[in-house]
């Protein structure tokens, strides 16, 4: 009888803001959304933070469906990685794969999933402006190039499957305000007009901040979860525009 290591608890990325270097970007995988079946991809980030064994803690993107349309999610998230959106000729080019060996400043935030489990999310990138080089440690083995067990994958990325939008589900409600006349609340107990105010206003200028506070990555994670939550009650789904 054949054992494996595979079976024990994955552990997340603590929670990190810094530099990290992109070290896979998944293949196209049918998954259920708010809008029906949709293909979809993950970017994957290495970080310098170190397991016990020596490797190094990598965090995965949300999924992202393959447009670049300028309010598709793959687009948005690439602008604010960039600093800048996509010219023509990088868009008439572009290759996901480029993007393997890319560096990005990040802040990875901890959301409870549905039954418990603690989730590593991505709650802010921007561009690296370290001038620091970072370059992957060779010890990332990408999604494409693992053994496979019964036609699944190991135990690293089963966890980020079931986790499938983790940080995007109504967990989002039960994040303190910890700023303005609703300090102390629950996100989920403000009215929608509310809620929609933190994100035109408080949200793009406290992204501009240098440091941020635990509760700022907290409530950056959760306003960004609640306008795609906002989106998915009635406006048009981004995703679903042709390019």
């Amino acid at each position: 009888m054949k054992l494996s290591k595979n079976n024990k608890s994955f552990e997340p990325c603590p929670e990190f803001s810094g530099l990290a270097v992109v070290v896979d970007v998944t293949p196209l995988k049918k998954v259920e959304t708010a809008y029906g079946p949709k293909e979809t991809f993950k970017i994957v980030f290495e970080t310098p933070l170190l397991r016990e064994d020596g490797t190094p803690y990598s965090v995965w993107s949300r999924g992202f469906t393959p447009s670049l349309h300028e309010k598709a999610a793959f687009a948005q998230f690439l602008r604010k990685w960039f600093g800048r959106a996509l010219t023509a000729a990088e868009e008439a080019e572009f290759d996901t794969e480029a993007l393997l060996g890319k560096t990005a400043e990040i802040t990875v935030v901890h959301e409870e999933g549905k039954t418990g489990e603690t989730y590593a999310n991505i709650a802010l990138i921007r561009p690296d402006k370290t001038g620091k080089a970072m370059k992957p440690s060779g010890k990332f083995k990408r999604l494409k190039d693992r053994e496979q067990t019964n036609g699944a994958p190991d135990a690293e990325y089963r966890r980020t499957e079931q986790s499938e939008d983790a940080g995007e589900t109504d967990d989002w409600r039960r994040t303190k305000v910890h700023i303005g006349k609703h300090k102390g609340l629950d996100l989920g107990d403000l009215d929608t007009v509310a809620v929609k105010a933190l994100i035109e206003h408080w949200l793009p200028e406290v992204k501009l901040k240098s440091k941020l506070l635990a509760d700022d990555r907290r409530l950056i994670a959760a306003l960004e979860a609640a306008q795609k939550a906002l989106t998915a009650d009635g406006e048009v789904d981004p995703d679903n525009i042709p390019y």
